[in-house]
């Protein structure tokens, strides 16, 4: 069995949608529907998924609850958001929820199912208008937690710097620019911050950054 996945929407339509296309890709395996966050939290305790992916706004309960309940329940199980929205106020509590991917749909199929596939190997992508979105938001006042505190303690001030220029949305080549040292080393920096974060790429890193405040 390939990867195993719940589609949750409240359209039917869209279920379709999704069934017809990724039924064709030899690793997916769509296992359940849901029409309801409610019915997505008992299918996920039942069914034990891989991937989930999460519609938002949806009668009964929302996908933003339903993803915390599944997450808090299933932490393995990787969520996709899979909405029309892109405003803030839908990308940032999906991510605080436990979110690991968030896409419009209008996404291109075969970008869906790359999405799909970097979810379930513990990778995150996002669409770029929920990566401006995070990276331009200042969170609550929410304190860390005190295994945030020690993830960021374990950064170098250099380190720190180079992390928050990645919550621009900063390529490397110009943190390189902006604190004026070699892209070489930028590099180097960008990938010692992954590691120990224990994070797979820069969005999973800036998304850690703007969840627990560390520069607010």
């Amino acid at each position: 069995m390939g990867i195993k996945i719940v589609l949750v929407d409240d359209h039917r339509v869209v279920i379709q949608g999704l069934k017809f296309f990724l039924s064709t890709q030899a690793d997916l395996d769509i296992i359940g529907e849901a029409g309801n966050g409610e019915e997505a939290v008992s299918l996920a305790s039942e069914l034990n998924p891989d991937v989930i992916l999460m519609d938002l706004n949806m009668p009964i309960m929302d996908g933003v609850e339903a993803t915390r309940q599944i997450k808090a329940r299933s932490p393995k199980t990787k969520i996709i958001v899979l909405t029309s929205f892109s405003d803030r106020d839908h990308v940032i509590p999906a991510v605080r929820a436990g979110a690991a991917g968030y896409q419009l749909k209008d996404i291109e199929p075969d970008e869906l199912v790359r999405t799909i596939r970097a979810a379930y190997n513990g990778q995150t992508l996002l669409h770029p208008e929920a990566t401006e979105q995070l990276v331009s938001h200042v969170t609550d006042n929410n304190a860390a937690g005190s295994e945030e505190q020690l993830a960021i303690s374990q950064l170098t001030t250099r380190e720190k710097e180079v992390l928050y220029h990645i919550t621009l949305g900063k390529s490397n080549k110009e943190i390189s620019a902006d604190l004026y040292i070699t892209e070489k080393t930028a590099k180097t920096h960008v990938s010692n911050i992954l590691s120990k974060l224990n994070v797979h790429d820069r969005t999973q890193a800036a998304i850690n950054a703007m969840k627990y405040g560390w520069f607010d």
